[in-house]
């Protein structure tokens, strides 16, 4: 089957198959948050992006391999809304970005900063720290060697535009300053989008508006 990543609450999840890496990608609890599992092919090693809800959802996606972390892309309670469950039931590390993790209820055990390399199993993703939807939220980027990039960006970049700075100039600025230089200025058109909410994206697709979205201030 094609990837889409178009899920639905109750749905099942989507699969990117990669050369190294898995994607399954499903969507959980009232705000309709997205999840990603991540499994690294050479190992079976996963790592899962943002507990947010539906604990027994997420652990059924893990599956009986179990995850080895948990990354937590901002402090915003619905992306983390199941990570006490899962991480009781798992034993996973924590990571979050080291200007989040204090508003993150459960102990963050891995401080991430910009530029850290996060692994799971052989494959190695880079964090961005993207400053004006919260102080520490933290994008992922995976860039594959037998194709283009990958980027889980919380809520920081949708279809449309950045992330809800709650009307505030300072943050939004900042939050798009961000994005136009450590995701759209670091990474090509072909790069895949993996937002925290709904359906995902190509830069290739957004970048074109990035003009419009300066000058709406949102």
């Amino acid at each position: 089957m094609t990837y889409s990543g178009a899920v639905e609450v109750g749905g099942p999840a989507d699969v990117h198959e990669l050369a190294d890496l898995m994607i399954s990608k499903v969507a959980v609890g009232p705000m309709n948050n997205n999840a990603y599992l991540l499994r690294c092919r050479a190992t079976d090693e996963q790592l899962l992006i943002d507990a947010a809800a539906e604990p027994h959802t997420l652990l059924a996606l893990i599956g009986d391999s179990g995850i080895a972390s948990v990354v937590t892309t901002h402090q915003h309670p619905d992306h983390w809304g199941a990570l006490a469950e899962v991480v009781a039931a798992t034993g996973a590390r924590t990571l979050a970005g080291r200007f989040d993790a204090e508003g993150i209820p459960v102990p963050t055990d891995v401080l991430v900063e910009d530029g850290d390399t996060v692994r799971v199993g052989r494959v190695e993703l880079t964090a961005r720290h993207l400053v004006g939807h919260t102080p520490g939220s933290i994008a992922l980027v995976y860039d594959d060697p037998h194709g283009h990039a990958h980027v889980f960006t919380g809520d920081c970049l949708f279809p449309g535009g950045v992330g809800n700075t709650h009307d505030d100039p300072k943050a939004f600025a900042s939050l798009l300053d961000d994005v136009e230089t450590k995701i759209f200025g670091a990474l090509p058109d072909e790069t895949w989008v993996y937002p925290g909410h709904g359906n995902d994206t190509t830069l290739g697709a957004e970048r074109p508006h990035l003009a419009e979205w300066r000058e709406r201030g949102w």
